[in-house]
């Protein structure tokens, strides 16, 4: 793997610096990474591995959700690291590209850290061998100008633009709306 067990923890002191009141949330990320032998940047580290979220807003701030073929549930564009990917950003912009078809060139960071991490459970798979495990999915937030999409039928069914507010998750609508520049999100909580 190109990201390794360093930059992982470079990517969640930085979050945490900006969002301490996560950190016992986080506590089960950390563990993993200070476990001797451990491997979080790869998929088969059952005990909780890495993914790489983009949370993709337009120029009318809504966000991107797909609808996961394999989940059977809308989610963000995301998924594993893989070898070439050189930092957590660039694997998630990778997904975005691979999921969605947006082209890297039409879309921008906003920032260089995550806007969330979700930590959830992901089933059993026997058609994989994978025993049920945690994702511990460093979301980042991109914006693009050019939204047009060409869907991977592989593992994506579908997609839809939503307004920031139809966010469910209620800590990652409100981060998305700060770094997007809209007041407190006072009406949903």
């Amino acid at each position: 793997m190109s990201i390794d067990n360093h930059q992982l923890r470079a990517a969640l002191d930085a979050f945490l610096r900006r969002h301490p009141e996560d950190r016992q949330r986080l506590d089960r990320v950390r563990e993993i990474l200070d476990l001797v032998g451990a491997s979080p940047a790869s998929r088969k580290e059952f005990r909780g591995h890495v993914t790489a979220g983009a949370v993709l807003a337009d120029d009318r701030d809504r966000v991107l959700r797909i609808h996961h073929r394999g989940l059977n549930a809308w989610l963000f564009p995301g998924g594993h690291l893989e070898a070439g990917d050189s930092g957590l950003a660039d694997a998630a912009l990778r997904e975005l590209c691979e999921e969605t078809g947006i082209t890297a060139e039409s879309v921008t960071a906003v920032d260089e850290a995550p806007v969330d991490i979700d930590v959830h459970t992901i089933p059993e798979n026997p058609a994989k061998a994978e025993p049920t495990h945690l994702h511990f999915d460093f979301r980042y937030l991109f914006r693009t100008c050019s939204p047009a999409l060409a869907l991977q039928y592989e593992e994506v069914t579908d997609a839809r633009w939503s307004p920031v507010q139809d966010v469910t998750d209620r800590r990652l609508r409100e981060r998305v709306r700060a770094a997007l520049g809209h007041p407190k999100d006072s009406a949903r909580r």
